[in-house]
């Protein structure tokens, strides 16, 4: 697996991308002979300079287990958009190194060098866009926001709303005092938050069930997600704004029951970044849409409750 340090050695490299891991056990299955810096055999006490590519093998080494069919959906000669499947994760995690979307295209496609240009949450399936080397990442990512012109996410929400269209424009802010820290809650006036902006659309109503478009003006974290749970509608599967939250506060504490895992009904949060209109130029506007309808998770949940 290629890394890239300074000015540490290598086994503190290699430990530092498994904090999860006892040092003793992770070096137990490395394999000595594999250890590579620029293609040169190594010892765990070499240091590393700035550029160096360090190269080296496990035995017996796991990760939890992730989806990992992504697959291209749009190209041209600097930027790629794929297919990202809900639960694989877009970079490296505390658990994942190795099957991320990133090491994934770097891998398996012809571009070992493709760099993310934005990212979409674990359990969020749908498009995301990398550029095809570093340099060019360094070109596209301080005009990201300009480049998306407009971002369409579906969700599958619980209930039937009452509107057919909605826009929701508020303040979005984290609450110190929440037992769910990562939750973001819609501000009281005078709270100090970041503005975000949501239309919302009707697709379709089933009996306790609705898609729902969902169209992004800002891009704030858990936006979405916490928005239409302030509107009523959580989506299906939604771990931290679903059910108040109560599925994930058991998780963390290791109580989960089987009526849990049945209430929470899916495998993954049913959220699709679903269609990305690109402005590549000052002239022409690129409209990329999520292929073969939707996930199968999804179809199965829609086909099971229409």
């Amino acid at each position: 697996m290629p890394h890239k340090f300074s000015g540490i050695t290598v086994q503190q490299s290699i430990l530092a991308c498994f904090p999860f891991r006892e040092p003793e056990s992770l070096l137990a299955l490395l394999d000595p002979s594999t250890l590579l810096v620029n293609a040169q055999n190594v010892s765990l006490k070499s240091i590393l300079n700035a550029g160096d590519e360090l190269q080296y093998s496990l035995n017996n080494y796991h990760e939890p287990e992730v989806n990992t069919q992504w697959h291209l959906l749009w190209q041209n000669d600097e930027i790629i958009a794929v297919h990202k499947p809900a639960n694989l994760p877009v970079s490296r995690t505390t658990r994942n190194i190795y099957n991320t979307l990133v090491q994934l295209v770097r891998r398996e496609s012809q571009w070992p060098d493709a760099h993310l240009l934005h990212r979409l949450d674990l359990e969020t399936s749908g498009i995301v866009l990398l550029a095809k080397n570093k340099q060019l990442a360094s070109k596209w990512q301080p005009k990201i926001s300009q480049l998306m012109q407009r971002k369409i996410y579906h969700a599958v929400v619980y209930g039937v709303p009452t509107w057919q269209t909605k826009s929701l424009e508020c303040t979005l802010a984290q609450i110190p005092e929440s037992p769910i820290r990562c939750q973001m809650h819609i501000a009281e006036p005078g709270v100090p938050g970041k503005h975000s902006h949501t239309q919302f659309k009707v697709l379709r109503k089933m009996a306790s069930y609705s898609v729902i478009e969902c169209e992004l003006f800002t891009g704030r974290k858990h936006q979405i997600r916490a928005h239409l749970s302030h509107l009523g509608h959580p989506i299906v599967g939604d771990k931290v704004y679903a059910h108040e939250g109560s599925y994930f506060l058991k998780r963390i504490n290791n109580v989960l029951t089987l009526e849990d895992e049945e209430m929470i009904a899916t495998t993954h949060h049913l959220l699709c970044a679903y269609q990305l209109t690109l402005q590549l130029d000052a002239n022409s506007g690129t409209e990329i849409v999520v292929d073969n309808n939707y996930p199968d998770a999804w179809q199965n949940f829609i086909n099971l409750h229409r």
